[in-house]
C-alpha cells in the first residue's frame, strides 16, 4: 500500500483533521499577508504558465484596453487590463467552497488549488462540483471516521 499512513486493524483511525481543515496558525499567517484592495493583482508568469502576484502601479482595471504597469518584486512589467486579475482578501486563502472567492478569476482559482495542496486539503469545492487534487500519497481521508463526519 503506497503512502506514509499505514491503517492497523484493531486501532482507531487517524485524526483527518489536518487534511480537512485549515489550522488557526495557518489562518494567522494567511491573514499576515500583505495586501492591498486596490492594488494586489495577478499577472501571467510567461516561465512556467502560471501567475505571479504584484502590486499594480499605474493603470485601469475597469477598461480592458487599458495598459498597466505591474510591480513583482524589483521587477516592473506592462501587461493589458485584460491579463490582470484582482487578488483576493487573505479571509479567502484556503477557502473550501471556490464560490466564496471575492474574485473568480484563472490566478484566483489555481491559487486556491495549490495553496489547499500544499497544506495537503486536495478537496476543493467548486459549488455543487468536488475538485480534488491528486497527491499520489494516502491520506487518512477515506476511513470510517471520516465517513461518520458527513453521513
Amino acid at each position: 500500500m503506497p503512502g506514509h499512513i499505514k491503517l492497523v486493524k484493531g486501532l482507531a483511525d487517524p485524526d483527518p483533521s489536518e487534511f480537512l481543515v485549515p489550522s488557526i496558525e495557518m489562518k494567522r499567517a494567511d491573514q499576515a499577508k500583505v495586501y492591498d484592495t486596490k492594488k494586489s493583482v495577478w499577472i501571467p508568469d510567461p516561465k512556467d504558465g502560471g501567475y505571479r502576484e504584484g502590486l499594480l502601479e499605474s493603470g485601469d482595471l475597469e477598461d480592458p484596453a487599458s495598459k498597466c504597469l505591474v510591480v513583482v518584486g524589483h521587477e516592473k512589467f506592462t501587461h493589458k487590463a485584460s491579463e490582470v486579475g484582482q487578488v483576493n482578501p487573505p479571509k479567502f486563502e484556503k477557502c473550501e467552497d471556490m464560490v466564496n472567492l471575492t474574485f473568480l478569476n484563472d490566478a484566483s482559482v489555481f491559487w486556491n488549488l495549490k495553496t489547499r495542496y500544499q497544506a495537503k486539503m486536495i478537496h476543493t469545492y467548486s459549488g455543487l462540483f468536488v475538485v480534488v487534487v491528486n497527491p499520489y500519497k494516502r491520506y487518512p481521508l477515506y476511513t470510517h471516521r471520516v465517513c461518520k463526519i458527513y453521513l
